[in-house]
């Protein structure tokens, strides 16, 4: 009896402490590049854990604020016997979608709250910091596209280039401040508020300001756009 070679695949193990790696690196990043981030703008390192655990967790929670209810066109076939026959008959109708409207505490609550205390402790920074939120939102919500079935999305890195090169331009004495501020803002507004009309159309149960994609939105435009000022 000739032998047979079977080969074990190993991809889901390999994976599996690839994923691991990859969550340790990217919380060590987290930790130590946010935190520098956060120290720019006055934040001791105590503030910023604070800041960010409220954002990990807060991420997972949307309060429901609105519900908006539209009709889209369904196909629908529809069997009809004749002589003895059947034949499928499509039939165009129309369905009732609804989609919630949510605020992500994580993602929105709490980089406002931030970007609120930082313009109680610089006053002087509040006419930057609106000039370049809005320059900021004009932006983002030129870049931002609706996805059907995903939501409202952008381009990773260009939302806090355009905050830190605006925060550098407004105000070259605190540009770290105005470039959180313009970048959580800017991306909360310009992404997220200013697309509201017709989010229905996405095939989305719920779209939430601030949420599905915290890090990768407003949490991390902030923060890059803080990070990227010194380069400028």
């Amino acid at each position: 009896m000739s032998g047979v070679v079977v080969h074990q695949h190993h991809g889901n193990g390999f994976m599996g402490v690839l994923a691991v790696f990859l969550a340790v690196v990217i919380v060590y990043l987290l930790i130590t590049v946010g935190e520098l981030a956060f120290e720019r703008m006055g934040f001791n390192s105590f503030e910023y854990i604070l800041i960010l655990a409220g954002t990990l967790v807060g991420s997972t929670i949307n309060i429901p604020v609105a519900r908006e209810r539209s009709t889209e066109p369904l196909l629908e076939v529809q069997e009809v016997r004749v002589f003895g026959l059947y034949y499928r008959v499509p039939r165009l109708a129309r369905r009732e979608v609804s989609t919630v409207i949510a605020v992500n505490v994580g993602g929105a609550v709490i980089p406002l709250l931030v970007s609120a205390y930082l313009l109680l402790g610089h006053a002087s920074l509040v006419a930057y910091a609106a000039a370049g939120s809005v320059i900021t939102a004009i932006l983002v919500h030129l870049m931002a596209k609706k996805v059907k079935g995903v939501g409202i999305v952008t381009p990773a890195l260009l939302p806090p280039l355009a905050a830190a090169i605006v925060a550098y331009l407004l105000a070259p004495g605190s540009p770290a401040i105005v470039a959180y501020i313009s970048g959580t803002v800017g991306a909360l507004v310009g992404a997220d508020l200013t697309n509201l009309g017709g989010l229905t159309e996405l095939g989305a149960p719920m779209a939430s300001i601030g949420g599905a994609g915290t890090f990768d939105g407003v949490f991390l435009t902030g923060l890059i756009a803080v990070l990227l000022v010194p380069f400028l």
